[in-house]
């Protein structure tokens, strides 16, 4: 009886806890949110974002709003294909690079810039390693975040800039690598892969871009998308996100360093596993890195569309992985 109370009384701490820590980040998100709709002036076109307090800067790309065929016959689950329609956004130019997560990662780079809104929101514990493995840090991609990692990224650029920024869905990630056209020809000309990479990942842009100016959707490093893996449904669809409900699989996009060419395909599609941070000595596992994952990062969006209160803690907040460390 006395063991049962005890664990009656423990879990009931967690749930206290838990709802607390909710209470929290919602009252954050509303001051980010607030935030957003007071500043955001929203560019005609492409446009250049330095991020406030510090000398780094990131380019964005303007994606038309338009409709495309999803998927491909090439393998089972890139399958069915079927008609997508897009509102319009930006997309970063380029993977994220360290020069602009580091100032996530450490506090410390951003000693004299306070500002509660933005350090409220959850950053990531001090990695036990050295995390560019390296492979090099100006001008390199952030590299083996959890998905929950890019999402508090996103949440923290969108307070530190006052622009509203996301993962991209799988849908718009397809679609903004497609560019209007089919898989891109002479990959060697757009994208580090296994047979031209030196087996490890390069500098950001030094490939050509896209037919809509982005660079290094294929190759380099994969990028992180919102959505959950799962199988496609048939059917058209109008700006589809498959919201996750597990911490795994979730949808990782556009090959990398370490791939061969048939893995660099805009519809090529790549399950998150638990095996990515199987190298993690921590107990539990952190929920900031995935230390397996070397060749895995992101880049963000920008939607036309600012999105609701409960939308954007939905996207900041997607999956199921808890602040446990």
């Amino acid at each position: 009886m006395r063991r049962a109370l005890q664990t009656l009384l423990a879990a009931g701490m967690l749930l206290a806890a838990a709802g607390a820590q909710e209470a929290e980040e919602r009252a954050n998100v509303r001051r980010i949110f607030d935030r957003i709709r007071t500043r955001t002036k929203k560019p005609a076109g492409a446009y250049k974002v330095t991020i406030p307090n510090t000398t780094v800067s990131y380019d964005m790309v303007a994606i038309p709003v338009g409709e495309f065929t999803m998927g491909s016959t090439a393998k089972k689950d890139e399958q069915p294909l079927h008609k997508v329609r897009l509102d319009a956004f930006w997309m970063q130019a380029h993977e994220v690079t360290w020069d602009e997560y580091r100032h996530f990662m450490f506090a410390s780079l951003d000693a004299g810039a306070k500002d509660e809104t933005v350090d409220a929101v959850s950053h990531p514990t001090r990695p036990y390693v050295e995390m560019s493995f390296g492979m090099g840090i100006d001008g390199f991609p952030a590299i083996s975040m959890t998905q929950h990692a890019a999402n508090k990224y996103a949440e923290w650029l969108s307070a530190r800039t006052g622009e509203f920024y996301r993962l991209p869905t799988e849908a718009e990630w397809e679609y903004a690598c497609r560019a209007g056209a089919a898989d891109t020809p002479q990959l060697a000309d757009y994208a580090w892969y296994a047979a031209n990479s030196q087996s490890k990942y390069q500098k950001v842009a030094t490939k050509k871009p896209n037919a809509w100016g982005l660079y290094d959707m294929l190759g380099n490093v994969m990028e992180w998308t919102l959505d959950q893996y799962a199988p496609y449904q048939p059917g058209a669809a109008i700006n589809p996100w498959v919201k996750a409900t597990t911490p795994y699989p979730n949808a990782v996009r556009g090959g990398s360093w370490n791939d061969s060419p048939e893995m660099l395909r805009c519809s090529a599609r790549v399950a998150s596993d638990a095996s990515w941070k199987q190298q993690d000595p921590q107990l539990p596992k952190s929920i900031w890195y995935l230390t397996d994952a070397q060749w895995l990062g992101f880049r963000l969006v920008r939607p036309a569309k600012i999105p609701s209160l409960e939308e954007m803690y939905r996207y900041w907040n997607s999956g199921l992985e808890h602040e446990e460390q």
